[in-house]
């Protein structure tokens, strides 16, 4: 059974789940915070992508400071919502993501994050995590 990732520790203020557009205490430059569109709980989605094929990994969510220790460290670093404490991708299981580019979609509620994947992106295993087909029965317009 894969390991999963470890938890990173560090400060995360605790904040009411009733804030709205309300960003966590960060170092993100002020610039990049402000174009942000976030849940009310304070996250954005962070869509993961090998950097060279552009096959699509995983999906995973990201507060300020995540997004700030990304683009610093080169490390992707996500907020988990069951554990509420950040992580860094490979830290225990050696699945490591280095950051490549970073990119802010044009409703700012989502990045793409370009990396180099070392080993498998799910804690599954699996290369990706979208991995299990669904049928699509719809007519195929071309």
């Amino acid at each position: 059974m894969p390991v999963p990732d470890a938890p990173v520790t560090g400060a995360h203020p605790d904040q009411p789940e009733s804030a709205v557009d309300s960003p966590r205490s960060s170092r993100l430059d002020p610039a990049i915070a402000a174009r942000l569109r976030r849940t009310p709980e304070g996250l954005v989605a962070a869509v993961v992508r090998q950097h060279d094929s552009g096959e699509v990994l995983m999906m995973a969510w990201m507060d300020d400071e995540a997004l700030h220790r990304t683009l610093t460290t080169g490390r992707a670093t996500y907020w988990s919502r069951s554990r509420r404490e950040y992580w860094v991708k490979g830290a225990t299981s050696g699945h490591h993501q280095y950051v490549r580019s970073v990119a802010l979609d044009c409703d700012g509620d989502a990045v793409l994050v370009s990396v180099d994947q070392v080993g498998a992106a799910c804690h599954t295993g699996q290369r990706t995590c979208f991995f299990t087909e669904l049928p699509v029965t719809g007519e195929v317009v071309s």
